[in-house]
């Protein structure tokens, strides 16, 4: 498994990926391949890298600018997709490390993600006092920081992850 930055000639398997990992979750919005195809139209996708098993792409992650009442330099981990048949494999642990890896490298102050709080946590997300997220169900919503000061108020997302809400 190699872990690259997406490519133009991705965007395809990328779409058909994370339709087919989000296709049966209970949580889904079913419109998280166009949140990533939003977020690539507006240049908003700060990082989008995908998982490449001989030549096919089996995951993707996208990392994209959330704003902390007005304060940036802050990032949203998410969608992760990984197709079905690799699930269970470390694709999408592997996936998230190398994008928290970037994040940090690109002097990030920090990450958000709204997930399941027993499979985030293992990378250091946890809930932080003071940051928050609307409707988010409690523990769902995470943060690791990477600066020395954590803002606090309510997180931002691009626009485009409104497309989950209608």
């Amino acid at each position: 498994m190699w872990i690259r930055s997406e490519t133009g000639a991705d965007h395809a398997a990328i779409r058909a990926v994370v339709d087919a990992a989000f296709a049966q979750a209970p949580y889904a919005s079913g419109t998280e391949s166009r949140i990533v195809e939003a977020l690539r139209r507006e240049d908003a996708l700060s990082i989008s890298l995908v998982a490449d098993i001989d030549g096919r792409v089996a995951g993707h992650v996208a990392i994209s600018p959330v704003s902390i009442a007005g304060t940036t330099g802050w990032h949203g981990l998410g969608p992760v997709a990984v197709a079905p048949a690799e699930q269970g494999h470390g694709i999408g642990s592997a996936l998230v490390q190398a994008a928290l890896s970037e994040l940090r490298t690109a002097g990030s102050l920090g990450c958000v993600v709204l997930g399941e709080p027993g499979y985030y946590a293992r990378f250091g997300f946890d809930a932080v006092e003071g940051l928050s997220y609307p409707d988010a169900p409690p523990g769902y919503f995470m943060a690791l920081v990477f600066g020395e000061t954590v803002p606090r108020g309510v997180v931002s997302y691009h626009p485009a992850f409104s497309l989950a809400n209608g």
